[in-house]
């Protein structure tokens, strides 16, 4: 499925991210300062490129006609599950962002410690719905889900990814991707 290509595309996107959190949470643990643009950055990222664009897309297209068309299973799969793990994400990130106006305020080392654990709580989340996502829900669709259907999915995310407006987002964020894995990914640890 067209869809679910991108979808695929999409999440290895947000693991290249994923890694970058990991490395400057390692960064600070090495003793480096929190740099806030760039964890604004990477919030700015989760919140519009790995949940509206890349979750709202499954949220909008992929998961209402698994749920509906399905039965029981696929409802536990997405509403008991994938949906739920959407949420939770965006707990850790406003975590996150608490933490980071906290510190911002008040450097200290609990809020460093919250920087951390929430922005690593995130990653690790994220890491395991990525692959359940790739490696049993969009199977699960492509395998059960009746042609006529996996077309007018198709057809859904096909329209949303040709708006111009889907096109610059996509820019901006992979931009924005593409600098702070510059930034981190060349940086030694010593893990």
């Amino acid at each position: 499925m067209y869809s679910i290509e991108i979808m695929v595309e999409e999440h290895a996107n947000i693991c290249r991210m994923l890694k970058v959190v990991r490395k400057m949470c390692i960064g600070i643990l090495e003793g480096q300062e929190v740099c806030d643009t760039d964890f604004r950055d990477v919030i700015d990222f989760i919140r519009n490129y790995a949940d509206a664009y890349h979750h709202g897309k499954e949220e909008k297209f992929l998961f209402p006609e698994m749920v509906m068309k399905l039965g029981k299973v696929a409802d536990n799969l997405i509403t008991h599950g994938m949906l739920v793990e959407h949420n939770l994400g965006r707990s850790y990130v406003m975590a996150l962002e608490t933490a980071l106006n906290q510190y911002k305020e008040n450097q200290i080392t609990d809020h460093k410690l919250d920087i951390i654990t929430s922005a690593m709580a995130y990653a690790n989340l994220l890491e395991a719905h990525t692959e359940k996502e790739n490696n049993a829900v969009y199977t699960y669709a492509e395998r059960a889900l009746k042609d006529d259907v996996k077309t007018e999915i198709d057809d859904e995310c096909h329209r949303f990814e040709e708006k111009e407006e889907s096109v610059l987002e996509r820019t901006k964020y992979l931009e924005i991707l593409d600098k702070l894995e510059n930034r981190y990914m060349k940086m030694s640890s010593s893990r």
